[in-house]
């Protein structure tokens, strides 16, 4: 039994420490879980993060409408030769925020286009606004000037004098002028155009379409430059033609 005595005690004496370093060593290796454990038990309740949660999407939001408008600012200026968006940029359309910015822009016309619409506006304003301020001035026949007008005079002063542009001097070779378009549909008619009227198709009466089935003219003798209706009456059943010289 004497030789078991050494053999025993050292072996008891060397598990302990063992024993020692594997708690030791499961301890670190636990720490980074009791950490993150802590943590979450240190976090505020869900209740109280809520209307952080609720604010949160705003700075996404933000950067998403000042990407969505660097993509519009640089689309916009490609409008201006092409009457769409071109092909290749179709996909930014996919885009929500690109496509609320561009709701209000009408992609159907392109800048050239929508300019030339603008410079037309301003002409058929001054046109109506010059042959509104002859209202009321005495019929002459063979007049071309404020002091008394016949048909075809009154329609040459206004374009001439409103914008420069020189017509023939008589209603039936107004009418018969290609430089302006034709149109048969009353209609299609817009302000500015010059509306003629006669009978058996013989032009022989020009008046300036001014909106609303409405024209301006200089009638006949005794009468003065005055607004008449074209969608009934007297000039309505004489209407030929017209023409849109703008």
């Amino acid at each position: 039994m004497t030789t078991d005595d050494p053999i025993f005690t050292p072996r008891f004496s060397f598990q302990k420490p063992l024993r020692l370093l594997c708690a030791s060593v499961l301890l670190l290796a636990a720490a980074p879980v009791l950490a993150q454990n802590a943590d979450k038990a240190a976090a505020p309740a869900p209740d109280v993060a809520a209307p952080q949660d609720t604010a949160s999407p705003a700075a996404p939001r933000s950067r998403a409408d000042a990407a969505a408008t660097a993509t519009l600012a640089a689309l916009l200026p490609r409008l201006a030769g092409n009457d769409t968006i071109p092909l290749m940029d179709r996909s930014a359309m996919f885009a929500g925020d690109l496509s609320r910015l561009l709701a209000n822009y009408d992609v159907s016309q392109s800048a050239a286009d929508r300019a030339e619409i603008a410079v037309n506006d301003g002409q058929v304003q001054s046109i109506l606004k010059r042959a509104m301020g002859l209202l009321g001035t005495p019929y002459r026949w063979g007049g071309t000037s404020p002091d008394g007008f016949d048909c075809s005079g009154l329609v040459g002063y206004v374009f001439k004098t409103a914008l420069g542009i020189e017509l023939p001097r008589v209603s039936r070779e107004m009418a018969r002028d290609d430089a302006a378009a034709l149109i048969k549909d009353r209609n299609a008619l817009t302000a500015g155009d010059l509306v003629f009227f006669g009978r058996r198709g013989r032009v022989d009466h020009v008046g300036i379409y001014v909106g609303e089935g409405r024209f301006l003219h200089a009638p006949s003798r005794g009468k003065d430059v005055q607004i008449d209706t074209l969608a009934s009456g007297y000039w309505s059943e004489k209407f030929v033609q017209a023409r849109r010289v703008l």
